[in-house]
């Protein structure tokens, strides 16, 4: 966001937000001695490195100017408002966005993220004729309202173009102008940016370009469901799949055979790494796109949504110094996450860090990450061997998937290295099983294992719309409480915030399994997963049912979603 001109002077700035209480002296004089050669406003600068929201800048900066703050997420824009200026090209450029109409007064009210820019406001006035009012939000609140209310329309204006300049092309025109206010870029170009930009804007997980029998498919998956987000003429396919080829650093003549690449894109300032996967289909390539916003992945251990006494239990696991600590759950369940606030809790100067993936999803400043590449016979575990012999004192493990690799993760957690690594199972205690299934011995499984985390991730409850309600018999039984007791519970409804979904983002919910002397000896005398499970519970295991009945008991989802994580 660009900073306010009125507030261009660095220290004052900083004492506004300090009189706030939405920063500290310290945090004050970290930012200035990170900008010393003043390239970038304070403010941009206290963003990135999170120390302030976008949120807090904006609510403070418009105290001050006694300026209106509003919220367009929460607001359901008129058709009167948005008629009112048509220029997307401008509304991007200038980040504004109209949300209201008073038609007595012929007044447009315009949401700006810097109201004190005097250049910013004119430009804006002449986009209309209108008399127009002034309000502040978030760059990224804008720019998502522009996504939202005219995203069809820059769509529709960016395959007309891609025709034009494919009929100028074949009149061997190239000189004309495709259409004024066009750049050098090409349409497709632009296109492919446009639908990255708009998935990240809407927390997309996955892109999803289909090819279908008479038409192109785009779906993002928001909060684990598939999400229809446009449809294009087929003859858009090629291009779009051959220009995501080109930015992946695929081959764009091979159409027969699968391919994978990689994209590093910036949306409102935040880098996305983008793992790029296409198919060949009875109609043609389907592509998917993997959106990985890189601080998301490195983020507070306090950002996982962990209640005070699961945090307590995750300090205690990471904090051995050696042994095997394993996180599991399906594909899409937060594991990565979780493993890179453990990496990033212990990167420190005086350990030894070395990650092996596929890919690499992050990179850590300190951390000397292995990329597996199986073309060069660099599996999991010809990495790991070699990796045995750089004097490593932490180790992370993409992935356990054959017995080979996890013999050499217990053998090094045994020989002192701290193991941390991933599995594919529906419990903590069935990875237990499932590592026994892969031939390590009961007593090696024992003596190895600091710990265990299974996780899933829920959908949360929109807060502007969930509606307070009490939990049916069959609900309450479902979540194993007394029947004779009122539980307040609350449902889904759907507003403009949460585009009527009832939902707003996920949550994680965790089963975390420290291994006690007790369990320990079970597991080294071979007790079956039954056993080990009613151990576990007896020494205070919180179930990933448990779990998210404290969620929903808290307001924070519902029992519908308890169950479809947890349906044991």
């Amino acid at each position: 966001m660009a900073l306010l001109n009125k507030y261009r002077d660095r220290k004052k700035l900083g004492e506004i937000l300090i009189s706030y209480n939405k920063l500290t002296q310290e945090q004050l004089d970290e930012a200035l001695s990170k900008n010393t050669d003043r390239k970038k406003h304070l403010g941009d600068v206290l963003v990135e490195s999170g120390l302030i929201t976008e949120d807090d800048l904006i609510t403070v900066l418009c105290k001050q100017l006694n300026f209106s703050r509003c919220h367009l997420e929460v607001l359901d824009i008129p058709s009167e408002a948005l008629d009112k200026i048509t220029d997307i090209v401008s509304l991007r450029k200038f980040v504004a966005m109209p949300y209201e109409y008073d038609v007595k007064k012929d007044l447009l009210h315009v949401a700006v993220d810097d109201p004190a820019s005097s250049v910013q406001l004119e430009n804006i006035r002449s986009l209309t004729t209108c008399n127009v009012d002034f309000a502040a939000d978030t760059k990224a609140h804008i720019l998502a309202a522009i996504d939202k209310y005219y995203g069809t329309v820059s769509q529709d204006y960016l395959v007309k173009q891609y025709s034009k300049e494919q009929k100028l092309i074949g009149k061997e025109d190239k000189e004309e102008k495709v259409d004024e206010g066009d750049t050098s870029e090409s349409a497709v170009v632009k296109l492919v940016n446009h639908l990255i930009e708009q998935a990240a804007r809407k927390h997309t997980s996955d892109i999803h370009i289909e090819a279908l029998e008479d038409r192109v498919r785009v779906r993002n998956r928001i909060d684990g469901d598939l999400v229809e987000d446009g449809s294009y003429p087929l003859m858009m396919l090629g291009p779009l799949v051959s220009r995501l080829k080109i930015m992946g650093g695929m081959d764009i003549a091979e159409k027969r055979k699968p391919q994978d690449g990689r994209i590093t894109h910036i949306v409102d300032g935040t880098e996305f790494d983008i793992r790029v996967s296409i198919l060949p289909t009875v109609y043609g390539e389907k592509t998917v796109m993997r959106l990985a916003e890189k601080k998301q992945l490195k983020r507070e251990k306090s950002a996982l949504g962990l209640y005070p006494d699961d945090l307590e239990k995750f300090d205690s696991i990471i904090s051995n110094p050696h042994g095997i600590i394993l996180v599991t759950g399906p594909t899409g369940s937060g594991k990565s996450t979780t493993l890179y606030t453990a990496l990033s809790e212990l990167n420190k100067e005086d350990v030894n860090i070395i990650t092996v993936e596929d890919p690499v999803e992050a990179n850590i400043n300190g951390i000397n990450q292995v990329q597996v590449n199986n073309k060069a016979d660099m599996t999991f575990a010809n990495a790991l061997r070699s990796i045995l012999r750089q004097d490593p004192d932490i180790i992370m493990i993409g992935e356990i998937r054959d017995h080979e690799t996890a013999n050499i993760a217990v053998e090094a957690s045994i020989t002192g290295h701290l193991v941390v690594s991933t599995l594919h199972t529906n419990s903590a205690v069935s990875t237990i099983t499932r590592l026994e299934n892969m031939g390590i011995e009961d007593y090696l499984l024992a003596d190895a294992t600091v710990g265990i985390i299974a996780q899933r991730l829920v959908k949360k409850l929109c807060p502007e719309c969930k509606k307070e309600d009490f939990a049916t018999e069959e609900e309450k039984e479902q979540m194993g409480l007394p029947l004779d007791k009122p539980v307040k519970i609350y449902r889904p409804c759907g507003c403009v915030a949460c585009n009527n979904l009832g939902f707003k983002g996920r949550i994680g919910v965790y089963e975390i399994l420290p291994m006690t002397r007790k369990f320990r000896n079970r597991v080294a005398a071979g007790a079956q997963a039954e056993e080990l499970q009613n151990l576990a519970i007896e020494e205070g295991l919180h179930t990933l049912r448990m779990s998210a009945t404290r969620l929903v008991l808290d307001g924070i989802t519902t029992v519908s979603e308890m169950n479809r994580i947890a349906r044991d």
